[in-house]
C-alpha cells in the first residue's frame, strides 16, 4: 500500500490531505476521535453506500449517532432544494454547532456536502472521502462548494475546507472505465499548465490508469493532489493563479449545460474544452508540438463524439458563466509545457468564429 501525507494552508487554517492506497486505513484513528461522541451525518449516495458503506463500519460505531442522507447520483444532486432537505433532517435529528458530516461521494456530493455543511447552523466541521478520480484529483480540494441554478453551474456557494480529506484509491477499482477517463482528464488539465513529469506518467501509464488498478493510481492522485495545493495556498480565493485551474472549463460548462448533463460525464466535456483553448493559445504563438501531443493524448481516451452543436447557443452559455466579464470571458490558455495563462479580452465573436471551426471537426490541428 502507497499513500502520501499533505497539507493544504488556508486562511482559516490547515487541511491534511492523505492520498493513495491504504489512505482510509491511515486516517482511521485521527477520524475516530474526530467525530467520537458526536452526532454524524454521512452524506453519500445509494450506490456508493452499498459498494463502500461497509469500510466506514469503525467510524459508525465511535460516533454516538450515525445519520445516512442519500442524494441522487451526479449534478441532479446539487441544487438548492436537495440543500434545504438535507438542512431541514439535520435539525429534525439534533444536528448542533458541533456535529460532524461526510461527504462520502462522487465530487457533486463532495460540492453539496462543503455547501450544506458551511451554512448549517453557521458552520459545522467536515470531512472529504471522495470516492470518484476526478473527486480526489480536483474537486475534493480546496474548499470550492456550491449548488447550481437553472442557468448555471456552481452559482451559488463559498468557499468552505474540510477538517481532512482522505483520498483511498481502492474505491476507484469499482469505477466503469467512462469514469476513470473523466477524472484523468483533471489530472492533464493540471499536468499540462503545472507539472509535466506528472504528465509523461500518465502518457506512459494510461492503459493500467483506465483499469482502475490503486497501487498505479495512488503517485498520480498523490501527484496531482500536491498540483493543485501549490496553487490553491497561493491563491485560495481565486482572485489569480488558481483560475487556472479552468483550463478547459469554459466550454466545457457550457457543453454540459447545453448537453443538460446528459451524454458527456465532467471530464469529458472539459477535455473538448481544452482541444478548443488549444486552438485559440495557437493563435497566441503556442508550440505546435505541444498542441499536438495533448491532441494525441486525448485522443487515446477515446471520447465519446461530440453531438450537433451550435456555436452561438454556446457562447450564449459562456456570456452567463460566473467568469465572464463584460469585455468578455479570461481564457486559461497554455503558454508552453508547464506553463499557463489567463488572458482576458478575448471578444465573444472572436471565440464565436473559432468555435464554429472547432464544432465541425474537433480533432483538426489548430
Amino acid at each position: 500500500m502507497t499513500h502520501r501525507r499533505l497539507t493544504l494552508r488556508h486562511p482559516s487554517g490547515e487541511t491534511a490531505i492523505l492520498a493513495g492506497h491504504g489512505a482510509l486505513e491511515a486516517a482511521r484513528e485521527e477520524l475516530i476521535g474526530w467525530l467520537a461522541g458526536r452526532t454524524v451525518f454521512l452524506l453519500t449516495t445509494p450506490r456508493v453506500r452499498e459498494l463502500h458503506g461497509e469500510r466506514l463500519g469503525p467510524l459508525a460505531e465511535a460516533a454516538a449517532r450515525w445519520v445516512p442522507m442519500e442524494v441522487p447520483e451526479g449534478e441532479e444532486a446539487k441544487s438548492v432544494a436537495t440543500a434545504n432537505r438535507l438542512w431541514n433532517e439535520m435539525l429534525r435529528e439534533g444536528g448542533k454547532r458541533d456535529s460532524r458530516l461526510l461527504a462520502f461521494g462522487g465530487g457533486s456530493v463532495g460540492d453539496l456536502g462543503g455547501f450544506v455543511a458551511g451554512c448549517f447552523l453557521r458552520g459545522i466541521e467536515l470531512v472529504q472521502i471522495p470516492t470518484t478520480l476526478l473527486a480526489q484529483v480536483d474537486a475534493a480540494i480546496g474548499g470550492k462548494t456550491g449548488v447550481d441554478l437553472a442557468d448555471g453551474k456552481n452559482t451559488v456557494g463559498l468557499f468552505n475546507h474540510p477538517y481532512r480529506v482522505v483520498e483511498e484509491t481502492a474505491f476507484l477499482a469499482t469505477l466503469p472505465r467512462e469514469e476513470l477517463r473523466s477524472g484523468l482528464v483533471e489530472v492533464v488539465k493540471m499536468a499540462l499548465l503545472l507539472d509535466p513529469g506528472l504528465l509523461e506518467r500518465v502518457e506512459a501509464e494510461l492503459p493500467r490508469l483506465l483499469t482502475g488498478d490503486p497501487e498505479t493510481l495512488a503517485p498520480v492522485v498523490a501527484g496531482a493532489a500536491a498540483a493543485k495545493i501549490g496553487v490553491v495556498e497561493r491563491d485560495p480565493v481565486e482572485n489569480g493563479e488558481r483560475k487556472l485551474l479552468n483550463f478547459g472549463h469554459s466550454l466545457g460548462h457550457a457543453l454540459e449545460a447545453e448537453l443538460a448533463y446528459r451524454g458527456l460525464r465532467h471530464g469529458e466535456a472539459v477535455a473538448y474544452g481544452i482541444l478548443f483553448a488549444l486552438r485559440l493559445a495557437a493563435d497566441r504563438g503556442l508550440d505546435p508540438t505541444v498542441a499536438g501531443r495533448m491532441r494525441e493524448l486525448l485522443h487515446r481516451f477515446e471520447l465519446p463524439p461530440l453531438p450537433s452543436l451550435d456555436a452561438a447557443t454556446l457562447i450564449g452559455y459562456m456570456r452567463r458563466d460566473k467568469k465572464a466579464r463584460e469585455s468578455g470571458l479570461a481564457w486559461v490558455l497554455p503558454a508552453a509545457l508547464g506553463r499557463g495563462e489567463i488572458v482576458e479580452g478575448l471578444a465573444f465573436d472572436v471565440v464565436e468564429a473559432r468555435l464554429r471551426g472547432f464544432l465541425e471537426d474537433p480533432w483538426a490541428p489548430a
